[in-house]
């Protein structure tokens, strides 16, 4: 079972490797979850396990489906029931990309493991999907667990152990973008005992199901005042400009790892031990009054077959634990600014590289966003070989962690607001490029180290704005900012 540190998750459940729906479970470790939430009233569950066939949604646009357990909420998803739909009986859930499963009630509290059976739709590509909780009534989830990675025409099912002592409701997130479709069916709750969780009557009988609130479209600011609140970051937001390498959270890729989180997505690899690179997105709502937690802790979130990287891996080695998705950009929660003190965060970077140049072009941006600009972030680090407080290293931790070479970063600003890609791809964002040295000499001026897209593209060989159209990367990614700094 792969642990989970407390701060990042309101379930203490965790993933383990999808199995065949027959293989024996192991004992699940009993106790409170790691933040106690209090649950809102809400619609009791109905009779587990939900098999959808109570179901007959037939198109993708978004409703709520009365189902076996209770209503749920379908997003780019419907129920299928054709010969290529692999299920169990005559239904299951089928997610095309951006597909979500919500249910809009509670699980009953005492469920300790939860079983998933997924499969590829048909002969589709492979997908990936996360299971996420919330514990208080659907206002916010945490993910549970790893991604999954799901491919064949075979259900398998995945095991989610752990423990919660209280009510709580779930979400199943097809997170890919690509372009095969999934099938998920039979879901099971169980105790800590093995015993099935059957639900009984709602606690309201006939009540609506519990409906998200709207969100009002964001006002534009008037220059020169504090930006409005915001929303808070999601995953897909920090994975808006696309995923730069490609990278997928299977174990067939291990230099090429996705990791996605609510406050940052990485590209990880295992070879180098650190990120190729992180993606994030900054407004507003991200920014708190959050300390520090300066928790610097391997990723419990890796595979195990992975080394895990930890803050002895640093020690004595004249490198700083660099941050890519700065702390003081997760301010917002504790959790946020915890997350951020996960090793597969960090690069071994040269002190007045990431104190000076980088903490310099941090401010600046947090300055932007402060003044109403909302920002996208991509990160990242390539080549071999920096010089640090104690000299030139090409490794440290007994050649275990790679230090690079050069650190690079693009910023994308612009008005905080709402359909950002088409305005991005419209030219109405300002885009900027760096990339520095990583070594004692290089300048805390982060501005004289502008350079366009096309060279981090050509120079690490990411795609950087895979999700704008093709002409509009064209245009863009040519620019070298000129603008001013001050």
């Amino acid at each position: 079972m792969i642990r989970l540190a407390p701060a990042l998750l309101s379930l203490l459940l965790s993933a383990c490797s999808p199995q065949p729906a027959e293989t024996l479970r192991q004992p699940a470790p009993a106790g409170p979850p790691a933040i106690a939430v209090q649950s809102a009233p809400a619609q009791a569950a109905g009779r587990f396990p939900e098999t959808f066939e109570a179901g007959s949604k037939g198109g993708y646009a978004s409703a709520d489906e009365p189902l076996g357990t209770g209503t749920w909420r379908f997003t780019e998803a419907l129920i299928g029931a054709s010969e290529q739909d692999h299920k169990q009986g005559a239904r299951a859930a089928r997610l095309r990309t951006g597909g979500r499963l919500t249910m809009n009630f509670d699980a009953p509290a005492g469920v300790h493991l939860i079983r998933i059976s997924s499969a590829a739709y048909g002969q589709d590509a492979p997908s990936t999907w996360e299971l996420w909780g919330s514990q208080d009534g659907g206002r916010s989830y945490r993910r549970i667990g790893s991604p999954v990675r799901t491919q064949g025409p075979r259900l398998l099912t995945t095991t989610f152990e752990g423990g919660s002592a209280q009510a709580f409701r779930l979400e199943i997130r097809k997170t890919d973008t690509g372009s095969g479709r999934l099938n998920i069916d039979d879901i099971t709750l169980e105790t800590g005992s093995g015993a099935a969780v059957t639900g009984g009557p709602a606690s309201q009988p006939g009540a609506a199901p519990r409906q998200p609130t709207p969100t009002p479209a964001p006002t534009p600011p008037t220059p020169g005042t504090p930006a409005p609140a915001a929303t808070e970051t999601t995953s897909a937001d920090n994975l808006a400009l696309g995923n730069p390498s490609g990278a997928t959270a299977s174990l067939s890729t291990p230099n090429n790892y996705l990791l996605t989180r609510p406050q940052y997505a990485v590209g990880y690899s295992a070879r180098r031990g650190t990120p190729t690179w992180v993606s994030w997105h900054l407004g507003a709502a991200d920014l708190g009054r959050a300390p520090r937690q300066d928790d610097f802790r391997p990723d419990p979130a890796l595979p195990r077959q992975f080394y895990a990287v930890s803050p002895r891996s640093y020690s004595g080695s004249g490198f700083d634990r660099g941050h890519n998705c700065p702390s003081a950009d997760r301010s917002r929660t504790l959790d946020d600014n915890s997350a951020t003190f996960l090793m597969t965060n960090m690069i071994p970077q040269a002190a007045n590289n990431n104190q000076r140049t980088w903490g310099n072009l941090e401010e600046w941006t947090r300055a932007q966003v402060q003044r109403g600009q909302e920002v996208y972030i991509i990160m990242g680090s390539y080549g071999q070989g920096g010089t640090g407080v104690q000299g030139f290293k090409t490794t440290i931790d007994e050649g275990r962690v790679t230090v690079p070479a050069r650190v690079w970063k693009v910023l994308v600003l612009l008005p905080e607001g709402a359909n950002d890609l088409q305005r991005i791809a419209a030219g109405q964002a300002r885009i900027l490029a760096i990339d520095t040295p990583n070594d004692q000499q290089v300048s805390p001026d982060w501005s004289r180290y502008r350079t366009s897209i096309d060279a981090l593209e050509a120079a690490t060989g990411l795609d950087l704005l895979s999700a704008l159209p093709v002409a509009a990367q064209e245009r863009l990614e040519a620019q070298v900012d000129s603008g001013p700094v001050r």
